[in-house]
Protein backbone atom coordinates (compact mmCIF):
# COMPACT_ATOMS: atom_id res chain seq x y z
CA UNK A 1 0.00 0.00 0.00
CA UNK A 2 1.09 3.39 -0.89
CA UNK A 3 1.52 6.04 2.31
CA UNK A 4 1.16 8.29 -0.66
CA UNK A 5 -2.38 10.64 -0.35
CA UNK A 6 -4.94 8.55 -2.82
CA UNK A 7 -7.91 9.77 -4.13
CA UNK A 8 -9.47 6.38 -4.69
CA UNK A 9 -12.36 5.28 -2.32
CA UNK A 10 -11.67 2.29 -0.59
CA UNK A 11 -14.63 0.31 1.57
CA UNK A 12 -13.52 -0.27 5.22
CA UNK A 13 -13.03 -3.66 4.60
CA UNK A 14 -10.28 -2.69 1.86
CA UNK A 15 -9.00 -0.42 4.30
CA UNK A 16 -8.93 -2.89 7.33
CA UNK A 17 -7.31 -5.38 5.38
CA UNK A 18 -4.48 -2.78 3.83
CA UNK A 19 -3.36 -1.38 7.18
CA UNK A 20 -3.21 -4.67 8.70
CA UNK A 21 -0.91 -6.07 5.97
CA UNK A 22 1.06 -2.52 5.99
CA UNK A 23 1.68 -3.35 9.92
CA UNK A 24 2.60 -7.19 9.19
CA UNK A 25 5.04 -6.83 6.67
CA UNK A 26 6.88 -4.26 8.57
CA UNK A 27 6.77 -6.35 12.07
CA UNK A 28 4.74 -3.37 13.65
CA UNK A 29 4.45 -3.44 17.65
CA UNK A 30 3.26 -0.27 18.17
CA UNK A 31 1.11 2.13 16.51
CA UNK A 32 0.60 5.72 17.24
CA UNK A 33 -2.70 7.44 16.69
CA UNK A 34 -2.13 10.79 15.92
CA UNK A 35 -4.86 13.93 16.13
CA UNK A 36 -4.17 17.39 15.07
CA UNK A 37 -5.10 19.98 17.76
CA UNK A 38 -6.05 23.15 17.70
CA UNK A 39 -2.65 24.86 17.73
CA UNK A 40 -1.54 21.58 15.04
CA UNK A 41 0.75 19.91 17.62
CA UNK A 42 0.08 15.79 18.14
CA UNK A 43 -2.53 14.41 20.43
CA UNK A 44 -3.38 10.59 21.08
CA UNK A 45 -2.92 7.06 22.04
CA UNK A 46 0.09 4.49 21.41
CA UNK A 47 -1.78 1.19 20.92
CA UNK A 48 -0.01 -2.49 20.70
CA UNK A 49 -0.34 -3.40 17.18
CA UNK A 50 -2.27 -6.96 17.10
CA UNK A 51 -4.99 -4.68 18.93
CA UNK A 52 -5.11 -1.28 16.03
CA UNK A 53 -7.91 -2.08 13.80
CA UNK A 54 -10.16 0.22 11.72
CA UNK A 55 -12.87 -0.35 13.78
CA UNK A 56 -10.95 -0.64 17.23
CA UNK A 57 -12.76 2.16 18.98
CA UNK A 58 -10.03 4.56 19.82
CA UNK A 59 -11.49 7.49 21.30
CA UNK A 60 -10.48 10.83 22.84
CA UNK A 61 -12.46 13.23 24.69
CA UNK A 62 -13.71 16.22 22.75
CA UNK A 63 -12.45 18.50 24.82
CA UNK A 64 -9.07 18.43 23.17
CA UNK A 65 -9.97 21.00 20.94
CA UNK A 66 -11.08 23.35 23.60
CA UNK A 67 -8.18 23.69 25.70
CA UNK A 68 -5.78 26.29 25.41
CA UNK A 69 -1.86 26.14 25.00
CA UNK A 70 -1.42 26.40 28.11
CA UNK A 71 -4.34 23.71 29.44
CA UNK A 72 -6.47 26.22 30.01
CA UNK A 73 -9.99 26.27 29.79
CA UNK A 74 -11.89 28.72 28.23
CA UNK A 75 -15.56 29.96 30.21
CA UNK A 76 -17.73 28.54 28.09
CA UNK A 77 -15.82 25.31 27.76
CA UNK A 78 -18.42 22.87 28.35
CA UNK A 79 -20.92 25.21 26.09
CA UNK A 80 -18.50 24.74 23.16
CA UNK A 81 -17.95 20.88 23.88
CA UNK A 82 -21.21 18.95 25.41
CA UNK A 83 -22.31 18.87 29.18
CA UNK A 84 -20.87 15.40 29.42
CA UNK A 85 -17.41 16.16 28.42
CA UNK A 86 -17.84 13.31 25.51
CA UNK A 87 -15.17 11.54 23.92
CA UNK A 88 -15.03 11.37 20.21
CA UNK A 89 -14.14 8.41 17.68
CA UNK A 90 -11.37 8.00 16.02
CA UNK A 91 -10.96 6.75 12.68
CA UNK A 92 -7.63 5.98 11.04
CA UNK A 93 -6.87 7.35 7.62
CA UNK A 94 -5.20 4.93 5.95
CA UNK A 95 -3.45 7.13 3.41
CA UNK A 96 -1.54 8.48 6.60
CA UNK A 97 0.38 5.11 7.78
CA UNK A 98 4.27 5.93 7.80
CA UNK A 99 6.72 4.53 9.71
CA UNK A 100 8.40 6.58 13.09
CA UNK A 101 12.46 6.52 11.80
CA UNK A 102 13.23 7.35 15.44
CA UNK A 103 11.38 4.76 17.44
CA UNK A 104 13.64 1.96 19.03
CA UNK A 105 11.17 -1.06 18.29
CA UNK A 106 9.14 -0.64 14.98
CA UNK A 107 6.63 1.31 15.56
CA UNK A 108 3.63 3.10 12.74
CA UNK A 109 2.25 6.15 13.26
CA UNK A 110 -1.74 6.66 11.71
CA UNK A 111 -3.05 10.54 11.29
CA UNK A 112 -6.76 9.72 12.43
CA UNK A 113 -10.23 11.73 11.80
CA UNK A 114 -12.49 12.64 14.38
CA UNK A 115 -16.16 11.41 14.63
CA UNK A 116 -18.86 11.87 16.58
CA UNK A 117 -21.30 8.97 18.04
CA UNK A 118 -23.43 9.00 15.13
CA UNK A 119 -20.42 8.88 12.82
CA UNK A 120 -20.38 12.27 11.34
CA UNK A 121 -17.12 14.85 11.37
CA UNK A 122 -16.82 16.51 14.32
CA UNK A 123 -17.19 20.22 13.78
CA UNK A 124 -14.27 21.02 15.97
CA UNK A 125 -11.61 18.96 14.39
CA UNK A 126 -9.06 21.25 12.35
CA UNK A 127 -9.26 18.47 10.21
CA UNK A 128 -12.41 18.09 9.34
CA UNK A 129 -12.64 22.09 8.94
CA UNK A 130 -9.75 21.78 6.43
CA UNK A 131 -12.29 19.30 4.55
CA UNK A 132 -15.57 21.06 4.81
CA UNK A 133 -14.15 23.79 2.95
CA UNK A 134 -12.27 21.08 0.39
CA UNK A 135 -16.31 19.45 0.18
CA UNK A 136 -17.29 23.31 -0.77
CA UNK A 137 -14.69 23.67 -3.75
CA UNK A 138 -16.05 19.72 -5.04
CA UNK A 139 -19.09 20.92 -5.42
CA UNK A 140 -18.29 23.20 -7.98
CA UNK A 141 -16.20 20.57 -9.70
CA UNK A 142 -13.34 22.27 -8.31
CA UNK A 143 -9.81 21.53 -6.56
CA UNK A 144 -6.96 23.80 -5.00
CA UNK A 145 -3.79 22.81 -5.06
CA UNK A 146 -1.18 24.52 -2.95
CA UNK A 147 2.56 24.16 -1.92
CA UNK A 148 3.70 25.12 1.79
CA UNK A 149 7.07 26.98 2.18
CA UNK A 150 7.63 26.69 5.91
CA UNK A 151 10.69 28.33 7.34
CA UNK A 152 12.30 27.61 10.89
CA UNK A 153 15.21 28.05 13.36
CA UNK A 154 17.49 25.92 14.77
CA UNK A 155 18.13 27.72 17.65
CA UNK A 156 20.58 26.25 21.48
CA UNK A 157 18.92 24.14 24.09
CA UNK A 158 17.07 26.72 26.21
CA UNK A 159 15.34 25.00 29.26
CA UNK A 160 15.12 28.30 30.96
CA UNK A 161 12.24 30.55 29.30
CA UNK A 162 13.37 33.93 30.70
CA UNK A 163 16.68 33.42 28.86
CA UNK A 164 16.60 34.79 24.97
CA UNK A 165 17.35 31.94 22.43
CA UNK A 166 20.66 31.96 20.72
CA UNK A 167 21.58 30.09 17.57
CA UNK A 168 23.35 27.15 17.85
CA UNK A 169 27.23 26.23 16.78
CA UNK A 170 27.88 24.31 13.44
CA UNK A 171 30.16 21.93 12.63
CA UNK A 172 32.91 24.96 12.58
CA UNK A 173 32.36 25.36 16.44
CA UNK A 174 31.33 28.77 16.03
CA UNK A 175 27.15 30.26 15.46
CA UNK A 176 26.26 32.10 12.56
CA UNK A 177 26.21 36.31 13.34
CA UNK A 178 26.22 37.73 9.99
CA UNK A 179 22.88 37.33 7.33
CA UNK A 180 23.23 34.50 5.30
CA UNK A 181 20.57 34.20 2.75
CA UNK A 182 20.77 31.30 0.48
CA UNK A 183 24.04 30.52 1.66
CA UNK A 184 25.02 26.58 0.86
CA UNK A 185 27.72 26.67 3.42
CA UNK A 186 25.84 28.47 5.97
CA UNK A 187 23.21 24.70 5.25
CA UNK A 188 26.20 22.85 5.41
CA UNK A 189 27.15 23.88 8.67
CA UNK A 190 23.90 21.84 9.99
CA UNK A 191 24.88 18.80 7.83
CA UNK A 192 24.66 15.96 10.24
CA UNK A 193 20.88 17.22 11.50
CA UNK A 194 19.91 17.97 7.99
CA UNK A 195 21.16 14.41 7.26
CA UNK A 196 18.90 12.89 9.80
CA UNK A 197 16.11 15.11 8.64
CA UNK A 198 16.56 13.74 5.33
CA UNK A 199 16.60 10.13 5.82
CA UNK A 200 13.79 10.86 8.19
CA UNK A 201 11.64 12.31 5.44
CA UNK A 202 12.58 9.47 2.88
CA UNK A 203 11.73 6.97 5.38
CA UNK A 204 7.72 8.81 5.96
CA UNK A 205 7.71 9.33 1.91
CA UNK A 206 7.40 13.00 2.62
CA UNK A 207 7.70 15.25 -0.33
CA UNK A 208 9.99 17.94 0.93
CA UNK A 209 11.57 19.34 -2.02
CA UNK A 210 14.36 22.31 -1.80
CA UNK A 211 16.01 23.23 1.09
CA UNK A 212 17.65 26.64 1.39
CA UNK A 213 19.17 28.58 4.20
CA UNK A 214 17.15 32.00 5.11
CA UNK A 215 17.94 35.38 6.16
CA UNK A 216 18.06 34.49 10.22
CA UNK A 217 21.11 33.01 12.15
CA UNK A 218 20.64 29.30 11.62
CA UNK A 219 16.99 30.03 10.15
CA UNK A 220 16.17 27.61 6.92
CA UNK A 221 13.26 26.47 5.02
CA UNK A 222 11.85 23.58 3.04
CA UNK A 223 9.34 23.37 0.27
CA UNK A 224 7.06 20.60 -0.44
CA UNK A 225 6.21 19.73 -4.26
CA UNK A 226 2.05 20.97 -5.20
CA UNK A 227 -0.46 18.43 -4.54
CA UNK A 228 -3.99 18.67 -2.54
CA UNK A 229 -4.22 20.70 0.55
CA UNK A 230 -5.40 17.93 2.93
CA UNK A 231 -1.74 15.67 2.05
CA UNK A 232 0.09 19.13 2.27
CA UNK A 233 -1.45 20.10 5.66
CA UNK A 234 -0.71 16.06 6.88
CA UNK A 235 3.12 16.68 5.24
CA UNK A 236 4.14 20.24 7.61
CA UNK A 237 1.91 18.78 10.67
CA UNK A 238 4.53 15.23 10.33
CA UNK A 239 7.44 17.41 9.26
CA UNK A 240 7.15 20.03 12.40
CA UNK A 241 7.62 16.41 14.65
CA UNK A 242 10.12 15.18 12.14
CA UNK A 243 12.27 18.14 12.46
CA UNK A 244 11.87 18.98 16.08
CA UNK A 245 13.30 14.74 16.20
CA UNK A 246 16.29 15.03 14.39
CA UNK A 247 17.31 18.79 15.52
CA UNK A 248 16.94 17.25 19.51
CA UNK A 249 19.21 13.93 18.56
CA UNK A 250 22.09 16.65 17.73
CA UNK A 251 21.23 18.40 21.29
CA UNK A 252 19.61 21.12 19.19
CA UNK A 253 15.90 22.94 19.29
CA UNK A 254 14.03 23.73 15.77
CA UNK A 255 11.35 25.98 16.21
CA UNK A 256 8.77 27.13 14.53
CA UNK A 257 8.07 30.33 16.63
CA UNK A 258 6.80 32.82 14.19
CA UNK A 259 9.41 35.54 16.08
CA UNK A 260 11.79 33.52 18.35
CA UNK A 261 14.44 36.24 18.47
CA UNK A 262 14.32 39.81 19.11
CA UNK A 263 16.97 41.01 16.54
CA UNK A 264 16.38 37.83 14.38
CA UNK A 265 13.45 38.16 11.28
CA UNK A 266 10.52 36.03 11.68
CA UNK A 267 9.52 32.81 9.80
CA UNK A 268 6.62 32.17 7.80
CA UNK A 269 4.59 29.36 6.18
CA UNK A 270 4.12 30.68 2.47
CA UNK A 271 1.04 28.53 0.46
CA UNK A 272 1.21 28.56 -3.15
CA UNK A 273 -2.14 27.99 -4.39
CA UNK A 274 -3.91 27.41 -7.71
CA UNK A 275 -7.55 25.78 -8.17
CA UNK A 276 -8.17 22.60 -10.95
CA UNK A 277 -11.52 21.29 -12.57
CA UNK A 278 -11.56 18.04 -10.60
CA UNK A 279 -12.33 15.97 -13.66
CA UNK A 280 -10.37 17.56 -16.79
CA UNK A 281 -6.84 18.84 -14.31
CA UNK A 282 -6.79 22.15 -15.58
CA UNK A 283 -5.60 24.83 -14.15
CA UNK A 284 -8.76 27.19 -13.79
CA UNK A 285 -6.24 30.23 -13.25
CA UNK A 286 -4.64 30.18 -16.32
CA UNK A 287 -6.05 32.44 -18.89
CA UNK A 288 -6.27 32.18 -22.42
CA UNK A 289 -3.05 34.09 -22.98
CA UNK A 290 -0.18 34.16 -21.63
CA UNK A 291 -0.10 37.76 -20.43
CA UNK A 292 -3.44 37.84 -18.26
CA UNK A 293 -4.64 34.57 -15.67
CA UNK A 294 -8.80 34.09 -16.08
CA UNK A 295 -11.02 35.94 -14.74
CA UNK A 296 -12.06 33.36 -11.83
CA UNK A 297 -7.88 34.05 -10.92
CA UNK A 298 -9.02 37.78 -10.09
CA UNK A 299 -12.31 36.74 -8.17
CA UNK A 300 -10.08 34.32 -5.89
CA UNK A 301 -7.30 36.98 -5.64
CA UNK A 302 -9.51 39.62 -4.60
CA UNK A 303 -11.27 37.23 -2.15
CA UNK A 304 -8.10 36.91 -0.45
CA UNK A 305 -7.52 40.81 -0.36
CA UNK A 306 -10.96 40.95 1.36
CA UNK A 307 -11.25 38.07 3.98
CA UNK A 308 -7.77 37.71 4.49
CA UNK A 309 -7.59 40.13 7.15
CA UNK A 310 -10.87 38.56 8.93
CA UNK A 311 -8.77 35.52 8.75
CA UNK A 312 -5.57 36.69 10.43
CA UNK A 313 -6.63 34.86 13.65
CA UNK A 314 -5.62 31.25 11.71
CA UNK A 315 -2.71 32.70 9.67
CA UNK A 316 -1.18 34.11 12.97
CA UNK A 317 -2.81 32.34 15.76
CA UNK A 318 -0.27 33.54 18.97
CA UNK A 319 0.45 36.46 20.34
CA UNK A 320 3.96 35.91 19.13
CA UNK A 321 2.63 35.97 15.76
CA UNK A 322 2.40 39.38 15.59
CA UNK A 323 6.08 40.99 16.69
CA UNK A 324 6.92 38.80 13.07
CA UNK A 325 3.98 41.14 11.39
CA UNK A 326 4.86 44.18 13.31
CA UNK A 327 8.31 43.80 13.12
CA UNK A 328 9.63 42.15 10.01
CA UNK A 329 11.90 43.43 7.61
CA UNK A 330 9.79 41.34 4.78
CA UNK A 331 6.67 40.43 6.49
CA UNK A 332 3.01 41.42 5.17
CA UNK A 333 2.16 44.78 6.20
CA UNK A 334 -1.49 45.09 3.87
CA UNK A 335 -3.05 42.85 1.63
CA UNK A 336 -1.69 44.17 -2.11
CA UNK A 337 -0.61 42.16 -4.56
CA UNK A 338 1.88 42.16 -7.22
CA UNK A 339 3.43 40.11 -9.94
CA UNK A 340 6.95 38.94 -8.38
CA UNK A 341 6.50 41.31 -5.64
CA UNK A 342 7.97 40.22 -2.29
CA UNK A 343 7.22 42.77 -0.61
CA UNK A 344 3.62 42.54 -0.87
CA UNK A 345 1.24 39.88 0.94
CA UNK A 346 -0.19 38.00 -1.93
CA UNK A 347 2.70 37.30 -4.60
CA UNK A 348 1.73 36.12 -7.98
CA UNK A 349 5.03 34.16 -9.26
CA UNK A 350 6.28 34.38 -12.86
CA UNK A 351 5.87 31.35 -14.19
CA UNK A 352 4.18 29.79 -17.20
CA UNK A 353 0.54 30.58 -18.17
CA UNK A 354 -0.42 26.31 -16.86
CA UNK A 355 1.18 27.18 -13.31
CA UNK A 356 -1.01 30.21 -12.50
CA UNK A 357 -1.00 30.61 -9.15
CA UNK A 358 -0.97 32.94 -6.39
CA UNK A 359 1.53 32.80 -3.20
CA UNK A 360 -0.34 33.79 0.61
CA UNK A 361 2.69 35.21 2.54
CA UNK A 362 0.44 35.65 5.66
CA UNK A 363 1.01 32.68 7.59
CA UNK A 364 3.28 32.25 10.07
CA UNK A 365 5.21 28.97 10.48
CA UNK A 366 3.59 28.81 13.90
CA UNK A 367 0.12 28.07 12.05
CA UNK A 368 -1.77 24.95 12.31
CA UNK A 369 -1.51 23.88 8.76
CA UNK A 370 -5.01 22.45 8.61
CA UNK A 371 -6.61 25.73 9.65
CA UNK A 372 -4.18 28.17 7.98
CA UNK A 373 -5.03 26.29 4.48
CA UNK A 374 -8.80 25.58 5.38
CA UNK A 375 -8.78 29.71 5.44
CA UNK A 376 -7.10 31.02 2.52
CA UNK A 377 -8.95 28.69 0.72
CA UNK A 378 -12.13 29.89 2.30
CA UNK A 379 -11.08 33.60 1.46
CA UNK A 380 -10.58 32.25 -1.99
CA UNK A 381 -13.45 30.42 -2.60
CA UNK A 382 -15.63 33.40 -1.23
CA UNK A 383 -13.97 35.65 -4.07
CA UNK A 384 -15.19 33.41 -6.76
CA UNK A 385 -18.72 33.33 -4.96
CA UNK A 386 -19.11 37.06 -4.65
CA UNK A 387 -17.09 37.61 -8.08
CA UNK A 388 -15.28 40.15 -6.03
CA UNK A 389 -12.71 42.16 -8.06
CA UNK A 390 -9.09 42.92 -6.89
CA UNK A 391 -6.91 45.93 -6.63
CA UNK A 392 -4.45 47.01 -9.47
CA UNK A 393 -1.16 45.43 -9.06
CA UNK A 394 1.47 46.88 -7.03
CA UNK A 395 4.99 47.47 -8.55
CA UNK A 396 6.20 50.07 -5.80
CA UNK A 397 7.38 48.43 -2.24
CA UNK A 398 4.12 47.26 -0.47
CA UNK A 399 6.12 47.91 2.74
CA UNK A 400 5.82 51.97 2.01
CA UNK A 401 1.76 51.55 1.89
CA UNK A 402 0.74 51.26 5.52
CA UNK A 403 -0.74 48.70 7.85
CA UNK A 404 -3.92 47.13 7.00
CA UNK A 405 -3.68 43.56 9.17
CA UNK A 406 -5.03 43.44 12.27
CA UNK A 407 -2.05 44.20 15.15
CA UNK A 408 -2.51 41.82 17.73
CA UNK A 409 -4.36 38.76 18.59
CA UNK A 410 -7.72 40.61 19.75
CA UNK A 411 -7.84 42.61 16.85
CA UNK A 412 -7.68 39.53 14.76
CA UNK A 413 -10.13 37.76 17.07
CA UNK A 414 -12.53 40.41 16.95
CA UNK A 415 -12.41 40.84 12.72
CA UNK A 416 -13.01 36.85 12.56
CA UNK A 417 -15.84 37.31 14.76
CA UNK A 418 -17.58 39.95 12.98
CA UNK A 419 -17.41 37.84 9.33
CA UNK A 420 -20.43 35.75 8.92
CA UNK A 421 -18.84 34.64 5.66
CA UNK A 422 -16.26 32.87 7.23
CA UNK A 423 -17.90 31.40 10.39
CA UNK A 424 -20.46 29.95 7.75
CA UNK A 425 -17.95 27.88 5.42
CA UNK A 426 -15.52 26.89 8.44
CA UNK A 427 -17.78 26.23 10.79
CA UNK A 428 -19.66 28.37 12.90
CA UNK A 429 -19.70 25.84 15.83
CA UNK A 430 -15.56 25.48 15.27
CA UNK A 431 -15.62 28.92 15.14
CA UNK A 432 -16.77 30.04 18.04
CA UNK A 433 -14.89 27.21 20.42
CA UNK A 434 -11.72 28.61 18.11
CA UNK A 435 -11.92 32.65 19.09
CA UNK A 436 -13.10 31.37 23.10
CA UNK A 437 -9.65 29.13 23.10
CA UNK A 438 -7.79 31.53 21.73
CA UNK A 439 -9.17 34.56 23.73
CA UNK A 440 -7.95 32.85 26.75
CA UNK A 441 -5.13 32.63 25.48
CA UNK A 442 -4.49 36.04 24.69
CA UNK A 443 -5.90 36.49 28.29
CA UNK A 444 -3.53 34.28 30.34
CA UNK A 445 -0.82 36.16 28.25
CA UNK A 446 -1.77 39.50 29.77
CA UNK A 447 -1.47 38.50 32.86
CA UNK A 448 2.31 37.72 32.78
CA UNK A 449 4.27 41.08 34.25
CA UNK A 450 7.05 41.45 31.76
CA UNK A 451 10.85 42.01 32.57
CA UNK A 452 10.32 45.16 30.29
CA UNK A 453 8.07 46.23 32.34
CA UNK A 454 9.76 45.76 35.82
CA UNK A 455 13.32 47.02 34.22
CA UNK A 456 11.71 50.21 32.85
CA UNK A 457 8.11 51.30 35.34
CA UNK A 458 9.20 50.09 38.37
CA UNK A 459 10.40 53.06 39.72
CA UNK A 460 9.66 55.40 36.90
CA UNK A 461 5.97 55.77 37.00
Amino acid sequence: MSQRQSHRKSTPEQTESALRRWLKERNITEVECLVPDITGNARGKIIPADKFSHDYGTRLPEGIFATTVTGEYPEDYYELTSPSDSDMFLRPDADTVRMVPWATDPTAQVIHDCLTKDGKPHELAPRNVLRRVLNAYEDLDLRPVVAPELEFFLVQKNTDPDFPLLPPAGRSGRPETARQSYSIDAVNEFDPILDLMYDYCDAMELDVDTLIHESGAAQLEVNFIHSDAMSRADQVFLFKRTMREAALRHGVYATFLAKPMENEPGSSMHIHQSVVETRKGRNVFAGKSDDKPSPMFFHYLAGLQKYGPMAMAFFAPNVNSYRRLMFGEVSPKNVHWGYDNRTCGLRVPMDTRENTRVESRFAGSDANPYLAMAATLACGLLGIREKLKPTPPLTASAQDSGFDLPRSLGEALDALAESNPLQTLLGPRFVRAYVSVKRKEYETFFRVISSWEREFLLLNV
